[in-house]
């Protein structure tokens, strides 16, 4: 009996160990994102001002409006014009700048705190999270009550797949029934729409759409191989992700012009069908292969510590050793992303709808700034300057309703907005480092954006990290 007291008083000691060390890392990690809180600076608590003697970029057209004035009140763009009364609130002298509205990113993994700062810092003030954890309601709810700074947050529930894809990164349905009832669970939680990925059968894809349908909830798809291609062309499914799916499921990894052709009039004939393409992700296994030295590059010190030590290095190993086997994956993986390029022009070309979004968060691809890689491929893909901006500005606006107000500078919009010093039109790579970026009209200038990205540079949350993801795997799975 003593040795069992004993025993179960060493294992008690060992829970209350561990309780105290992840309560400790909780509390440590709060400390450290601190920054990001509304309240710490008094800067972050003013969303009213007037912006005199700017250039505007409204996006709404390829043109450029010049010496105006814009007038923000509690957030939102209350006017725009010139001689306008600025009604007591704080005035910016834009000094000739150009103010561009705020980019969004369309595809994101978000895994701290941290990546709000960086996005904000990269110009990115609307993100939408397409992995939903339990900790993702809670950033939501944080953003949206503004007490903490980020892009505005919108996040879709966990993957929902078939019964044959296993792993911890989706969730398994195995019958309508069930599938009706996971859609209703989301949406009444607080997800903001449903994402669907491979191996979801028609059964229970149909079964998902009716629920979406019924409960009037957005579904955003990876594309699952089983069903045809065409089948997500469907008024429900606001987006088809990743360009690369169309070569690897209707093109049945052929690079194909004439089957990519057919592809092109799908876009082309569903307008209110965006696709969001995640050029940036793909490319990076082509690095992955083609640099040695990536995984010790400056940029991965912005990967949250855990994803970088987990997936980071599988995804490292997987491709640097398929080279190892075979040399001629690295041809064939570049091969396949100029194809991606021949697809966004084709796409674009033939007005088909294109949201910019990154797949940042996951690999190699770091939050934030990777959308300026996005935009560069959309411009090596033939876009202008002014439409590749638009991919990540008013063309996302087309899509969610939640979007309506957002990527545009006209009056009664969300002041999200970024202030360079030269014209993003000649040349969008000012964007990278913006002299001031608003997010619901709060002001965070140069020198805090810069404060952001330092803060998240080799941040130590690994363990936190590890213990949200723990948290999803209990309650989602």
């Amino acid at each position: 009996m003593k040795i069992l007291k004993n025993i179960l008083f060493g294992f008690g000691l060992v829970i209350l160990i561990l309780v105290l060390i992840a309560t400790a890392a909780f509390v440590i990690d709060g400390r450290n994102t601190r920054y990001l809180k509304v309240d710490s600076d008094p800067t972050f608590a003013v969303n009213s001002y007037l912006i005199k003697n700017v250039n505007i970029i409204p996006m709404t057209s390829d043109t450029v409006l010049s010496d105006q004035e814009v007038l923000i009140l509690d957030g939102k763009i209350a006017e725009i014009g010139r001689g306008i009364d600025p009604q007591s609130v704080e005035v910016i002298d834009g000094d000739g700048a150009f103010l561009t509205p705020g980019l969004i990113d369309m595809h994101v993994h978000v895994w701290d705190d941290y990546e709000l700062g960086l996005y904000l810092a990269n110009g990115v003030t609307t993100v939408r999270n397409l992995w939903g954890h339990p900790m993702h309601l809670r950033m939501k709810k944080a953003i949206a009550s503004e007490e903490i700074l980020g892009p505005l947050f919108y996040t879709s529930g966990p993957k929902l797949t078939g019964p044959e894809y296993i792993g911890d990164d989706n969730l398994q349905l195995f019958s309508p029934e069930e599938a009706r009832q996971k859609v209703a669970e989301y949406h009444e939680r607080g997800y903001d729409f449903i994402k669907t990925y491979n191996g979801l059968t028609k059964e229970l894809f149909d079964a998902v759409l009716e629920e979406a349908k019924k409960l009037n909830y957005d579904v955003v798809s990876h594309p699952s191989t089983k069903v045809d291609y065409a089948y997500h062309f469907r008024p429900e499914i606001i987006t088809i992700e990743h360009a690369e799916d169309i070569v690897q499921q209707p093109l049945n990894y052929q690079l194909d012009t004439a089957k990519l052709n057919e592809v092109v009039d799908l876009y082309a004939s569903h307008p209110s069908s965006a696709l969001c393409p995640t050029l940036t992700v793909y490319h990076n296994i082509y690095r992955l292969i083609s640099e040695p030295n990536i995984m010790s590059s400056a940029e991965l010190d912005f990967m949250n510590p855990l994803i970088r030590m987990v997936d980071s290095q599988a995804q490292y190993d997987r491709w640097s050793n398929s080279q190892a086997s075979d040399s001629t994956w690295e041809k064939r993986i570049k091969d396949q992303h100029d194809f991606h390029l021949l697809a966004i022009q084709k796409i674009h070309e033939r007005g088909g709808l294109i949201v910019a979004g990154t797949d940042a968060g996951i690999g190699v691809t770091p939050p934030g700034s990777s959308m300026h890689e996005e935009l560069a491929f959309y411009q090596q893909a033939g876009m202008s300057a002014f439409e590749a901006l638009k991919t990540a500005t008013f063309n996302p606006s087309k899509t969610h309703d939640f979007l309506s107000d957002q990527g545009s500078i006209v009056e009664g919009n969300i002041a999200n907005l970024i202030l360079t010093k030269n014209n993003p039109l000649e040349n969008l790579e000012v964007l990278k480092n913006p002299q001031m970026v608003f997010v619901r009209g709060r002001k965070i200038e140069s020198q805090t954006l810069l404060e952001f990205k330092q803060k998240a540079n080799n941040r130590p949350n690994k363990l936190v990290s590890g213990l949200r993801y723990a948290e999803n795997l209990l309650i989602e799975k």
